[in-house]
């Protein structure tokens, strides 16, 4: 990096980040090709693509809002693009319970909320104190977003399986993040910056658990009775009664010992 000015190390990790986040946005592509040849999107959630999608258009707004931030606009467009296309897939294979709890979802977040956001931040704002209102809703966003995978960092603890923790999505999105800190650092931009040390950290947890826990066996049963209480009392019985041999097994095998 010796010589390089500022300017060409912001080019640098801008265009880093829009490639690693283009790869990281392309990540579910697999999941609706599942959605597409089964038809349906039952056992699938709508969530995800929801907040991706409002977190894209939040940072497309803030962009829109600085100056010389065509790198944030143009993947936070293709986000925006992305993510919409997800949804539809997904409320076109969707059971109809599925499809009104993501219509609620869409009005209340990417509609409702981003609609008060523009508008408030419209009317309240001007100049600068507009960029750096949006840019703050903008960091909490997206530190509320970084956050969301401690659940799953806490089932993966409790279970002692990474089944639902894949390394390759963890170390993206570190290098995500990792790209867009050194971006936000050298624009000296703080609601870039200051979100993506934590989804750096963050990320950098999830690989270690990864490593620490990836050739245990762990008690998976946890993790696929909440993924299978859609799929009928049936399939969840199923489960149960495995985890009922499981432990009788394991109490024959301790009082043998």
């Amino acid at each position: 990096m010796k010589g390089l000015s500022v300017h060409q190390l912001q080019f640098i990790f801008g265009l880093l980040g829009n490639i690693i986040s283009f790869m990281v946005f392309l990540a579910p592509v697999p999941t609706f090709w599942t959605i597409y040849k089964k038809k349906t999107s039952e056992g699938f959630h709508c969530i995800p693509y929801v907040v991706a999608l409002m977190s894209a258009m939040l940072l497309l707004y803030y962009a829109v809002l600085k100056t010389n931030a065509y790198l944030l606009i143009s993947i936070n467009s293709f986000g925006c693009v992305i993510e919409v296309i997800y949804i539809a897939l997904y409320f076109y294979y969707a059971p109809r319970k599925q499809k009104i709890f993501t219509l609620k979802l869409l009005m209340i977040f990417n509609l409702g909320s981003y609609g008060v956001m523009v508008g408030g931040t419209m009317l309240l704002f001007h100049g600068n104190k507009r960029t750096d209102a949006v840019g703050w809703i903008c960091a909490a966003f997206n530190l509320a977003v970084f956050a969301s995978p401690l659940s799953i960092m806490k089932r993966v603890i409790k279970t002692k399986s990474v089944e639902y923790m894949p390394f390759s999505l963890s170390f993206f999105l570190t290098l995500s993040a990792t790209m867009w800190f050194f971006y936000g650092f050298f624009i000296k931009d703080l609601f870039i910056a200051l979100p993506n040390i934590v989804g750096f950290l963050l990320g950098m947890i999830q690989m270690i658990m990864y490593m620490i826990y990836k050739d245990r066996k762990g008690n998976n049963f946890e993790g696929k009775e909440e993924k299978l209480e859609e799929g009928g009392d049936q399939s969840l019985s199923k489960v149960k009664n495995q985890r009922e041999t499981k432990e009788i097994n394991m109490g024959e095998t301790n009082n043998n010992a």
